[in-house]
């Protein structure tokens, strides 16, 4: 057994994996020791301990602080995603012991929270009244490495291209197409017939640059010799979106059951056939190295459940 086999597998403790991460956030010594109450010294040693363990240089040491190397950046990395898990085993193991079935963390797009999450909580509560969930919303390319890092059970949205979801399981949901959207009052919403030329005077609503629907959608605009809009707003709330295309005769485009599923009626859908969009359906991306926690998979299978009634509705 080598050196770092040796200590990795016997050796390495809890206090290890937070000294390296605090060392990585605040880069010195100091305050590492402030917020640890103990001395500069004490810090200093550790580090040289857990260091003379391994054999490795972690850190670089000068007058500004310390400085992980390729070592100490590769270590810093797993000890993130342990400490983690860590945290995520201390929650399950208090859950468990107060009765409460577990807490499942779930990132999603914010054009599928209202669509998808409301039928699904409610049957997660029928099912398990005693599991919690905690919603985050962000882009799927946003919440991906929170996902890589343990910090989401699973993420909600279109799924990546199978190039960036390497090592992630996953469960299609929904294949829904996108469209074009305006607020009822918009001069084009009382036109039968649309060319695309007529939407040149308008401002838009567009998914951020970098999100999944944003480039093929771009590439759309310029088969249709319109290009980048000259006034536009990036979102991916559907909420912002609605008003501001009511406020601006501004045209939107999101996925199809947004419009359909709008409280407020106050979307038309414009006549003008979008071609498929080569991008993927909406689904659900978990960890393939970690799994599902009995709670995340009976999450997923209310997703899966919640995605079936979506379908035979539409």
């Amino acid at each position: 057994m080598s050196q770092i086999d040796s200590y990795l597998q016997v050796n390495l403790k809890a206090r290890h994996l937070r000294l390296l991460v605090a060392l990585d956030d605040f880069g010195n010594l100091k305050q590492v020791a402030d917020i640890s109450h103990v001395t500069v010294p004490a810090v200093s040693k550790a580090l040289a301990e857990l260091e003379r363990g391994l054999g490795l240089e972690l850190f670089t040491r000068s007058l500004q602080g310390v400085r992980p190397t390729a070592y100490g950046a590769c270590l810093i990395r797993h000890a993130r995603a342990m400490m983690v898990n860590i945290h995520n085993a201390r929650d399950d193991l208090r859950a468990l012991s107060s009765g409460v079935e577990g807490k499942i963390q779930v990132g999603i797009s914010p054009s599928w929270t209202s669509v998808l999450m409301p039928t699904s909580l409610t049957m997660l509560r029928q099912r398990s009244p005693g599991t919690n969930v905690l919603v985050s919303e962000a882009s799927t390319t946003n919440l991906l490495p929170d996902l890589w890092q343990g910090k989401l059970d699973m993420v909600i949205g279109r799924l990546a291209s199978r190039d960036a979801v390497n090592g992630l399981n996953e469960m299609e949901l929904l294949e829904e197409p996108v469209a074009l959207l305006t607020g009822r009052q918009h001069p084009l919403a009382k036109k039968k017939k649309l060319k695309w030329s007529d939407l040149q005077p308008y401002p838009w609503v567009l998914p951020p640059s970098g999100s999944l629907l944003r480039a093929p959608f771009d590439r759309i605009l310029e088969q249709h010799g319109l290009g980048l809009p000259h006034t536009y707003v990036e979102t991916l709330s559907h909420h912002l979106a609605t008003s501001y295309m009511q406020m601006n005769h501004a045209i939107g485009v999101m996925p199809l059951a947004a419009a359909q599923r709008d409280e407020t009626q106050s979307l038309h859908v414009l006549p003008l056939a979008l071609p498929k969009l080569l991008i993927r359906p909406v689904g659900v991306m978990w960890n393939k190295s970690r799994g599902l926690t009995p709670a995340a998979q009976l999450m997923v299978d209310c997703l899966q459940k919640a995605a079936e009634q979506i379908q035979q509705a539409s």
